[in-house]
């Protein structure tokens, strides 16, 4: 999702990366063009540099957090915000997980991108992660994704990295799917690179292959 800098606007367009550029597709949203097999019409091009990425699936129907056993926990839907966002941070101690989200299309994972859940470890749970999940710049297909990837996490002067895993997507969307339905636009979070004392400040997320996410987080 993205609007161009001379045309601000809170929901956005539908547009498609190429090299230097976003072209603006003829769908109201992502999950339409995922049930609509992948397809959009073409519109208008504009300079990627001309554009401001939103977040590019404003409101998923839920999201799954694996971790590395193979199960998961739900994450708040309405605490996703998108690339260069501002959390402002409910306790001064804050860490800050990183990694990938895959999209469930009709039948399968369809696409990844980088995301950041910030963590307030002095909060009991689940309200230790209930306010700052962050999402862009956009989605990759997988087939065209690099794996695995290297995730890079840089908070002020500290830089850390991690592999991440070649997670089993289908087996992933299997287990979320047993007894119940996915929908189009369900996000689906791989286990993560954990970054602890994340000051505040910018942070970024940069994953191979795959943009750079940034982020800022305001002191509480």
């Amino acid at each position: 999702m993205f609007h161009p800098v001379a045309m601000p606007m809170e929901r956005g367009w539908v547009g498609r990366v190429e090299a230097d550029e976003v072209v603006h597709l003829a769908a109201q949203t992502l999950q339409h063009v995922f049930t609509g097999g992948g397809k959009a019409r073409d519109h208008a091009r504009y300079p990627l540099a001309e554009v401001v990425l939103l977040s590019p699936l404003p409101t998923p129907p839920s999201i799954r957090v694996f971790d590395e056993s193979g199960a998961f926990e739900f994450a708040n839907p309405a605490a996703l915000v998108g690339p260069g966002a501002t959390i402002s941070a409910p306790d001064t101690g804050i860490a800050l997980d990183a990694g990938l989200a895959g999209l469930v299309g009709l039948d399968a994972v369809v696409a990844v991108a980088p995301v950041a859940r910030l963590r307030a470890p002095a909060l009991a749970p689940p309200k230790d992660r209930d306010f700052g999940i962050v999402l862009g710049p956009w989605f990759t297909t997988l087939d065209e994704a690099p794996r695995p990837t290297q995730v890079r996490v840089t908070v002020g002067a500290t830089r850390a990295e991690a592999m991440a895993d070649d997670f089993a997507w289908d087996a992933a969307r299997r287990f979320a799917e047993a007894n119940t339905r996915l929908r189009v636009g369900d996000l689906l979070l791989a286990p993560a690179a954990l970054t602890d004392d994340v000051p505040p400040g910018t942070a970024a997320v940069d994953i191979d292959g795959l943009g750079r996410l940034e982020l800022t987080v305001e002191a509480a």
